[in-house]
Order: structure tokens, then C-alpha cells, then sequence
């Protein structure tokens, strides 16, 4: 039966799931045992990252996991909490209350709800391009001094003393200041743990390797480092009773399915939360797309933007509505699931099964479990991502995207991840205009017995004097226009040879109202100039709109299809 086109665009579960095969179960079943094993103590770290009482962070790794089953488009995404947006919620909701209250966790839930309504509409409106504002530069500093900031928060814990801050100069002196607090259990359990994920992440696997059993078993073994440390600390805390001794634990978690809970709809929280919501839906979509796009290519596949809206917006719904906090797609977890085999989105559903037995049954054993191995298993978790190769690869590239790494990543360490963003994404636009402002324009003369126009500065060429031959290397537009205007009329003055000057506009794919009247005051001034003005190689869909308006009519010169046409007739 042929399934409606509006319905595969909206619920590509129905698209995926008609076909669905053993070989799929088989592959999605293996998958999501390995991600179940990676997700049940990130997900509690991630908690704990963000103020929020562990189990929500199992609470949002259930239903969430459902929802973009249903309605997202990557075959190998896991949605989930993930550390830049547990920092976020961190920071966002750390300026409305008490971390570990019940107003924070209230708030948190908000955050998540206004977050799915938000990505929702934008998957509704189409509006996935918004995104492109952050571009590639930005979110490699923002990424980075977040990761920072993240592993410095989680110091704390390691050493098992009291800081707090939302930027790098507050939580460094806040450590420093405390440092003489440190509790040297804790540190030797927070060594121990970093020490073997460290090791775990590339020994682990060779080790199994080497026992002879089964290839998808050693798979996923090699993936429980975080699920034996987890285990480990939190034997050896109740054995020797090391939380008489100063270790924190996570003390009491409540157990059974996550609780069905209603957003608190209060105008003035929800006015506080604005912003955040937005840049947190904004970061988590850029994340997640970019993610799962580089998986899909790898097997040829595609995932739809703006439907990854909907089903990263009906992930953060299910998790407000779940007791959790938002949510997103992670690259760590996506690329485990992928190389484990993951086929289609009902791995993800079969996780959030084993989450949800975790949530029924795991919980009460957690009681002992140390701070200290949650924050270990963020800290090499977020570490490993870590890339600051972009500032010298921006360095020798380009100056302006290096500025843009450079200044998002000190205003993300300097004044949290809130402003660090903000200000990467104004600076990114400050410089994209800057540049356009003042447009590549060079003087263009023809190679040698070829029809082809190179600048004069960079190729030996034929000029013929009685001709100015101008290529514009950009679109048109207010920023530009007078710039154009400027640069035209002071490179004709005093040229008494000069009869006719040629815009030669190959790059132009715009030119505005502000652009255009520009042109027809060059237009005006070369004739009282006794010049003429002509254009060469302008493209169908400007050409479209420059004949609705009169500059063709009152152009002092020709419009030709090519530069060579342009040179032939006028040096007749």
C-alpha cells in the first residue's frame, strides 16, 4: 500500500518501517545494547553537568529516544543529553535558582518544552537555513571554549571540593581558592577512573581482541569503560564506607518510569528562558545535522533538515513532558551506534527500553555510586573531542575566520557560553558584511589569443586604452554599492583616452535597489564625463530584473553576452 507523500514527510517512520527486516532487527538490537551501555552513566553525568538530580538524566533518555524514532529522519542519530547543551541548561537556569532545588529542576523542564516548540515550528516554517548564521568558524571556538568550560566545572568534583561559575575566570578562582579542601580519596578515586577510561578508550579493545571471543561481543565490551567504572567506585565506596570519609555520592535516586510532569507556564520565567531556549535549539539542531549528515553520506543516504526539526523538537517535548531536560543528537553515540550496525531510528527506540530498565531497577544500587567517576567519565568524554587545530588552520588561511575562532572561543572561557556565542554569531555577520563592503574588483584585460579576461595585476594580457574593462567578483547589494560607485569614478578621472567603461559581471548574482541606483548614477556621471557604460556577461535571473526598470533605457551603452563580443565591437 503506497504510504501519502505529507505522511513520509512527517512521520518517516513510515517510510523506514514498512521495509523493515530481520537483518535491520539484528543490527539495530546489537547497537542499541552498546549505546545502552554508553548512555546509563553519560546520561547521569550529563546530569549532573547541567544541576539536575541524575535520574532525569535517564528520564531524558527514554521517551525522547521514542519520538525521534518517529519523527527523525537519520537513520543512526542518538538523541540524548549531551555536554554542551547540559553546560547551557547549566548556565541558563543556574541565574533563576538553586541548583538541586525543585524551581531548578521546574525550570530546566521549561527549557526543554520552549526548546521543542521552538525547533518544532522552525521544521514547520521550513526555517533550517536560520542555522547557517553560525558558521563553521564559530561553532569550532564556541565548541571549544565550552569543552573547556566543561572540564573545568567537573574539577570540583574530582577533587572533592566546592566551585562554582558560568565562565573560566570565576570557576578557576573559586578552585584555587578551595583547593585546600581537597578530600585525597576523592582524588585518588577520581585518578583511578581517568586513568582507566583513558585506557579503555584505545587498550580495551585490543585486550578483548585477544581472548578469542566473538568479534560483535569484543564490540561490546570494548564500549563498558564508563559502566565499569560506574560499577567499580560504586562497590568500593559502599565496601569501605568512603562516604564516611568525605566522598560525595549521589545519595538516593527515586526508581520506576519517568514521571509524567506538566510545564510550569509562567510568563516570567518563560520571558528569562527566551534566549537561552533559542540558542540551545540553534546549537543542538547545528550539532545534530552536521552529525548525522557526515553518517548518512557514508552510506549513501540523506537526511531532510527541516524534518530533523520536528523530530529533535518532538524529542525535547517528550523529555519536558517525561520529567527531563533538552535534548539533542551526540557525535560520540551516533558514531558508536553507526559502526555498531545500527540500520534504522528503532535502535534508538530499543535503548530507550534498556534506559527505561535501568530506570526500573538500576537505580537503587546507584546509591554509593561517587560524583567523582561522573565527572571522570565527562571530563575524557569531552576532552576527547577537543580541537584547537582550527585557530592555526583559520591562522593561515584566513585572518577574519580567525578572529571569529579566536573571539568566540575567549568570550565563551570569559563570559559563559550564553554570550560567547552571541557574540561569535555578530562578529561572523560584522565581518561577512565587512568584507562584501568592500568587494574584489579588478581591471581585466584579454590573454592572448584567447577569448578569456584576467586582472592585469596577476596576467599578461591585451588592454586597448579607449576601453576600461571592470570584473565585479561579488553581488551587489546596500553594503557595497557606494563602494563600486567610488571606486569606478575615481579610476576614470583624469583617463583622457577613455571613451567607454564595461562592467563585467560574471559573480553578480544579486544587485538591489541600493545597488542598482548606484549604477545609474555611474551611469549619469560617465556621460557628463562623455563616457558610455556598458555591461558584459550578466546573468538570466539579474538581466530578469534589470528589464522591470529603466536603467536598460537609459544606459549609454550596450549589454553584451560575453567580454570577447564586448571588445570586438567596441574597438571597431
Amino acid at each position: 500500500m503506497s504510504i501519502p507523500a505529507p505522511l513520509r514527510r512527517y512521520l518517516p517512520i513510515l517510510d523506514w518501517g514498512s521495509q523493515y527486516s530481520r537483518d535491520d532487527l539484528t543490527g539495530d538490537g546489537v547497537a542499541a545494547v552498546i549505546v545502552t551501555i554508553m548512555l546509563i552513566p553519560q546520561s547521569l553525568a550529563y546530569a549532573l553537568l547541567a544541576g539536575l538530580p541524575p535520574e532525569m538524566g535517564l528520564y531524558a533518555s527514554i521517551l525522547p529516544l521514542i519520538a525521534y524514532a518517529v519523527f527523525g529522519t537519520s537513520r543512526v542519530l542518538a538523541v540524548g543529553p549531551v555536554a554542551i547543551i547540559s553546560l547551557m541548561t547549566a548556565t541558563a537556569v543556574g541565574q533563576m535558582a538553586l541548583s538541586g532545588t525543585a524551581e531548578y529542576a521546574a525550570a530546566a523542564i521549561v527549557l526543554a518544552f520552549m526548546s521543542g516548540l521552538i525547533l518544532l515550528l522552525m521544521g514547520v516554517l521550513r526555517l533550517g537555513f536560520l542555522a547557517n548564521f553560525l558558521s563553521h568558524p564559530v561553532i569550532a571556538g564556541f565548541m571549544a571554549g565550552a569543552i573547556i568550560l566543561i572540564a573545568t566545572s567537573q574539577i570540583k568534583h574530582l577533587f572533592g571540593i566546592k566551585a562554582s561559575g558560568s565562565d573560566l575566570i570565576t570557576l578557576g578562582g573559586a578552585l584555587i581558592r578551595n583547593i585546600v579542601q581537597t578530600n585525597p580519596i576523592t582524588v585518588a578515586i577520581s585518578a583511578v577512573s581517568v586513568g582507566f577510561l583513558i585506557w579503555a578508550r584505545k587498550g580495551l579493545k585490543p585486550l578483548l581482541d585477544r581472548t578469542g571471543l566473538p568479534a560483535r561481543l569484543v564490540t561490546i565490551l570494548s564500549k563498558t569503560g564508563p559502566l565499569v567504572v560506574v560499577a567499580a567506585t560504586t562497590f568500593a565506596v559502599w565496601a569501605l564506607q568512603l562516604d564516611r570519609h568525605g566522598v560525595s555520592i549521589v545519595g538516593k535516586l527515586p526508581h520506576g518510569i519517568p514521571p509524567l510532569t506538566v510545564p510550569v507556564f509562567d510568563a516570567e520565567i518563560w520571558g528569562q528562558l527566551a534566549v537561552s531556549a533559542i540558542l540551545i535549539s540553534i546549537i543542538g539542531f547545528v550539532e545534530s545535522v552536521s552529525v548525522g549528515q557526515t553518517l548518512a553520506a557514508r552510506r549513501r543516504q540523506r537526511i531532510i533538515p527541516d524534518q530533523e526539526l520536528i523530530g529533535l523538537g518532538a524529542a525535547n517535548v517528550a523529555s519536558a513532558i517525561s520529567g527531563g531536560y533538552p535534548v539533542t543528537g551526540g557525535f560520540s553515540r551516533s558514531v558508536v551506534n553507526f559502526d555498531s550496525g545500527a540500520r534504522t531510528p528503532a535502535a534508538g527506540g530499543m535503548t530507550a527500553i534498556g534506559i527505561l530498565l535501568a530506570a526500573l531497577f538500576l537505580t537503587p544500587a546507584l546509591y554509593y555510586l561517587p560524583k567523582a567517576a561522573l565527572s571522570s567519565i565527562i571530563i575524557v568524554a569531552v576532552l576527547s573531542l577537543l580541537d584547537l587545530s582550527m585557530l592555526r588552520k583559520t591562522w593561515a588561511y584566513s585572518k577574519t575566520d580567525f578572529l571569529a575562532v579566536a573571539v568566540t572561543l575567549l568570550a565563551t572561557l570569559g563570559f559563559g557560553v550564553k554570550i560567547g556565542v552571541t557574540a561569535g554569531v555578530l562578529l561572523s555577520l560584522a565581518l561577512f558584511l565587512y568584507k562584501t563592503s568592500r568587494p574584489h574588483v579588478a581591471e581585466v584585460g584579454r590573454v592572448p589569443g584567447t577569448e578569456h579576461f584576467r586582472n592585469i595585476l596577476r596576467h599578461t594580457v591585451e588592454t586597448t586604452p579607449q576601453i576600461l574593462t571592470i570584473r565585479i567578483d561579488e553581488s551587489l547589494y546596500f553594503a557595497n554599492a557606494r563602494f563600486l560607485e567610488d571606486y569606478i569614478l575615481d579610476r576614470v578621472t583624469g583617463d583622457d583616452d577613455l571613451r567607454h567603461v564595461v562592467l563585467m559581471c560574471p559573480a553578480v548574482n544579486e544587485i538591489d535597489t541600493s545597488a542598482l541606483e548606484s549604477i545609474e548614477a555611474i551611469n549619469h556621471r560617465l556621460h557628463s564625463l562623455g563616457l558610455k557604460l556598458h555591461l558584459s556577461e550578466v546573468k538570466g535571473p539579474v538581466m530578469d530584473r534589470l528589464k522591470r526598470t529603466d536603467l536598460l533605457e537609459e544606459l549609454t551603452g550596450q549589454v553584451f553576452l560575453s567580454q570577447h563580443q564586448a571588445i570586438d565591437a567596441l574597438s571597431g
